[in-house]
């Protein structure tokens, strides 16, 4: 398949007071269409950074980063960002909340993106609490909240930055089910950054695994498990092969 985003021999550096610390050195891995890639490494190689050079909020000192062909800068509106908090207003209703990025962007189809908003909401269980505020819902329901908010602006590309690490493990497996199922049934292709191996295997059809700082791709690992779902995934006699190679790797 054609390639959507490619990191093409990318170096980044974070300068401090006293010195330069690289984070990525000749970063070079591709993502295609639909793809659910993971993201995963030891502790502070520069996951989140990759994020941040994908969404633009940095740039790298060298190589580049294709979208569809094009300089990533170019191509940010394809992109949505879900981050480890679901970052929900207290003071403003479900609705509200949903559809904040419209009224920051004022689309031209406003009309047709709110009815577009309104049938995401129905279509996942949430129309009934769309007058409550953030405090009243689950954790889980929440970060349903937020990725809905996402989808509305209509990105090609999720990148989803540890948002199941603030719940408790049953909400997690809960809520992984509930974000692949959209996440698929709305044909997205989407990037996630975590530190678990489990929910890397168990959502993903691509895992790339990076070492320690300056992190280069060790290795980029398919995945193909039965089930529709991350939970029944799990459920697979090779999960345990993929997590001892993943493990043994990190």
């Amino acid at each position: 398949m054609k390639k959507l985003l490619e990191f093409s021999s990318v170096d980044f550096s974070y300068q401090t007071k006293n010195d330069e610390i690289w984070a990525l050195k000749d970063l070079n891995f591709f993502v295609t269409k639909e793809d659910f890639v993971s993201i995963v490494g030891p502790s502070g190689c520069g996951k989140t950074t990759i994020l941040s050079l994908i969404s633009g909020l940095i740039k790298p000192n060298k190589g580049h980063i294709f979208y569809d062909g094009e300089d990533v800068s170019q191509k940010q509106n394809k992109i949505g960002y879900m981050f480890q908090r679901d970052l929900l207003f207290e003071w403003r209703t479900i609705w509200q909340n949903v559809k904040l990025g419209l009224e920051i962007q004022k689309p031209v189809d406003m009309e047709r993106k709110l009815e577009f908003a309104d049938s995401l909401l129905k279509k996942y269980d949430l129309h009934n609490f769309r007058d409550l505020k953030p405090s009243e819902l689950s954790g889980g329901m929440r970060q349903r909240v937020a990725l809905i908010r996402t989808l509305v602006l209509e990105p090609e590309l999720l990148l989803l930055d540890e948002p199941f690490s603030a719940l408790d493990f049953q909400t997690r497996l809960k809520v992984c089910d509930d974000v692949y199922s959209i996440i698929k049934s709305e044909k997205k292709t989407a990037i996630l950054v975590t530190h678990d191996i489990s929910e890397a295997i168990s959502m993903s059809n691509k895992i790339i695994v990076l070492s320690k700082r300056p992190a280069t791709v060790k290795r980029v690992e398919e995945v193909s498990l039965a089930g529709e779902t991350p939970l029944l995934r799990r459920e697979d006699p090779s999960f345990g092969k993929y997590f001892d190679k993943i493990w043994k790797l990190l």
